[in-house]
C-alpha cells in the first residue's frame, strides 16, 4: 500500500470513528442553570410607576434637598397583575427609602445602585408578605435627580 493510500484508510477510518461516537453525553440529573434558563426564556414585563417619586431627602439642616426618581419595575407576566395589586404598599416602601437617604450618597451611581438593591429586595419582601408567589426581576431607574 502506498503512502497516499495509507492517509486515505486513515482518513476513512477517523471519519467512520468520529461519526460513531456521540458528540456529548446526555444526563439524566436535571441542569443547575434550568432555572435561570427558564427565567431568561420568560418575556419581560416592565410596569412603570406612575407618577414619579418627589420627596425630600436626609435630614433637614436649614435647606431641603429633593429627590425626583422615575421607577420602572422589570416582572414576568404572572407577576404584573401581583405588583399592580400592591402599588400603594409598593410606593410608600420607596418613599420611605428615599426620606431615609442621605443627599451625598444618592449624589453617587454607588448610592443609587445601593438603593436600587434595597428597593428590591424591599418590594420582594412585601409580595412574600403578600403571599402573592410573584418576585420582581429588577428595578430600573429611568430617570433620577437630586436637588440640592
Amino acid at each position: 500500500m502506498t503512502l497516499r493510500g495509507l492517509f486515505m484508510a486513515g482518513g476513512l477510518a477517523l471519519f467512520c470513528l468520529a461519526n460513531s461516537l456521540p458528540l456529548h453525553a446526555e444526563e439524566d440529573t436535571p441542569d443547575e442553570n434550568s432555572e435561570e434558563q427558564a427565567e431568561a426564556a420568560t418575556p419581560s414585563v416592565y410596569v412603570e410607576m406612575d407618577p414619579p417619586f418627589i420627596t425630600n431627602i436626609g435630614q433637614s439642616t436649614g435647606r431641603l434637598s429633593y429627590v425626583k426618581a422615575e421607577v420602572t419595575l422589570r416582572v414576568d407576566s404572572t407577576a404584573e397583575t401581583a405588583v399592580t395589586a400592591h402599588e400603594p404598599r409598593l410606593r410608600h416602601e420607596m418613599v420611605m427609602l428615599l426620606a431615609r437617604e442621605d443627599r451625598e450618597a444618592l449624589s453617587s451611581t454607588q448610592g443609587q445602585e445601593a438603593l436600587r438593591q434595597q428597593a428590591l429586595d424591599t418590594f420582594n419582601q412585601v409580595l412574600e408578605d403578600e403571599q402573592t408567589g410573584a418576585t420582581i426581576k429588577d428595578v430600573l431607574f429611568t430617570s433620577f435627580v437630586v436637588q440640592r
